[in-house]
Formats: structure tokens, C-alpha cells, sequence
């Protein structure tokens, strides 16, 4: 069998992507914070699919826990053939209004993990020549909304300069940038997402299984969702005055603080 690595394993679009990669027989390696929900899942998954799901305890916002991670990706006797960058990190203030320590954590987990976690297993796939790594932005990338956004901008601009310098290798990169997702992430938050209306909202089990297509298809981007290839597509194109003007509105109704997995 082979194995693929999920950051942010225990929720979300994280959850998703580790139900579907065992689905597939995929065995997996599961990195969170939280080890009892860690090995809730790791069980549950194993039991369902007949593979080998093994918690990883580790906190992508400390760089000794980040480097933990990337020496099981560089163990030659068990490689990771699958590397998919999903933790996640939310911000509950402004920039101006907030405390620089968790702007700090922010891009330690959501620039600074992926890139580390990503440069490790790009080599060791590129090796082998065969591999794949989903680093999971969001359509907010498109956007201009504060840390959040320039980190998952980061995080697309990235990918796509990973995926063109492993062209030819086996090795793919494919950014997600997904947009409200019905998970179980925002009740966990306590966010108040009553008035953003159906349209909105994509299902988990469709995002995923579509950016694992797209994956296989080599694809470097994938926007699910029409409503959000539509968005992401205007935001490229519009002047630059007007998406910001936009992107502040957006911003008017900040949401709670919460870390994914």
C-alpha cells in the first residue's frame, strides 16, 4: 500500500481527505494537536478500510514538532507517496487589532509548515519519481483580507512554482482554494454563519474528491465549486482598487479565532 501524509487530520476538509485517501487503501499518517481525537479517528479509519492509520502528535506552530514531521517523511522505509498541507488557522482580529504572537503562529503554521513539510517530501518524491502534494489554500487567496488571505495567497503562488520546477519528474502540486465548506469547523469555532446564504456553501466529500481528481489529472489549481470559479476568476481581473474596496466589505464580519485539527 501506499501512504499519505495529512496535516489538520482530525476535521474539516483535513477529515475528508483522510476518509477518501482510505477509502482509496491509502495507509495514512495523521498529524494534529489533539491525540485523543487523533487516535479516535486513526481507529475509526482502520476499521473501516482495512489500512494502517498511525496518529502523528505534533503542533505545526513550533518548528521542533514541524521538523518531527518531516523526518517520518524523509524515513526511506516508510515513504509518503501523498503529502496533503491542510492544517488551519483563523484570526479572531484585524491586523492592527491584534496581537502580533498569533499573527506570527498564523503563517508559522500556514506558510511556514507548508513550505518545510513541502520541500521535504518534493525531494524525496522527486527520487522516486512518483508523488503528489495538495497544499489546501482558499479561494480568500484571491481576495485581500488581511494575514489569512496573503498566507493562502502564499500558499498558491507556491504550489505553482513547486509544480513548475517538478515538471517532468512524476511529482505533481496542486493548490486547493476552497470556499465555505459544510463542515463540522465552523460549530467547533462557534461562528454564526446563519446569514451566509445556500449558494455559498460546497460539501466536503465533493471538494475533496474532486481535488483528488484533479490531483491525479496534474492539475496545479483547483477552485471548486462554480460559484467560486466565478469569484476567484473576477478577482483576478478586476482593478485592484475595486477588489480591495470588496475585500474590505468582506471583512467587516470578523469571525472567532480557531486552529483546524
Amino acid at each position: 500500500m501506499t501512504t499519505a501524509l495529512v496535516t489538520g487530520a482530525t476535521a474539516g476538509i483535513g477529515l475528508e481527505f483522510a476518509r477518501q485517501l482510505a477509502a482509496r487503501g491509502h495507509d495514512l499518517v495523521l498529524v494534529a494537536r489533539n491525540r485523543e481525537r487523533l487516535e479516535q479517528v486513526a481507529g475509526e479509519l482502520a476499521a473501516a478500510h482495512g489500512i494502517r492509520a498511525v496518529p502523528f502528535v505534533a503542533d505545526l506552530a513550533h518548528r521542533d514538532q514541524v521538523q518531527w514531521v518531516v523526518d517520518r517523511i524523509n524515513d526511506p522505509d516508510a515513504p509518503v507517496e501523498i503529502l496533503v498541507n491542510n492544517a488551519g488557522f483563523g484570526l479572531a482580529k484585524d491586523f492592527l487589532r491584534n496581537e502580533i504572537g498569533p499573527e506570527e503562529e498564523l503563517l508559522d503554521v500556514l506558510v511556514r509548515a507548508v513550505l518545510v513539510l513541502s520541500h521535504a517530501a518534493a525531494l524525496r518524491m522527486r527520487e522516486r519519481g512518483s508523488g503528489q502534494i495538495i497544499n489546501v489554500a482558499s479561494v480568500a487567496a484571491f481576495a485581500s483580507l488581511g494575514t489569512y488571505s496573503a498566507a493562502k495567497a502564499w500558499v498558491v503562488t507556491f504550489t505553482e512554482g513547486l509544480a513548475t520546477e517538478l515538471r517532468g519528474t512524476g511529482v505533481t502540486a496542486t493548490a486547493l482554494c476552497p470556499g465555505f465548506t459544510r463542515t463540522e469547523f465552523h460549530q467547533r469555532a462557534q461562528m454564526n454563519m446563519s446569514r451566509l446564504p445556500g449558494v455559498a456553501w460546497l460539501d466536503a466529500d465533493r471538494l475533496v474528491a474532486d481535488a483528488l481528481a484533479a490531483a491525479d489529472a496534474g492539475a496545479v489549481l483547483s477552485v471548486p465549486g462554480w460559484q467560486y470559479k466565478v469569484l476567484s476568476t473576477a478577482l483576478t481581473v478586476i482593478p485592484r482598487g475595486v477588489k480591495n474596496r470588496l475585500s474590505g466589505a468582506l471583512s467587516s464580519g470578523r469571525r472567532p479565532a480557531n486552529r483546524e485539527g
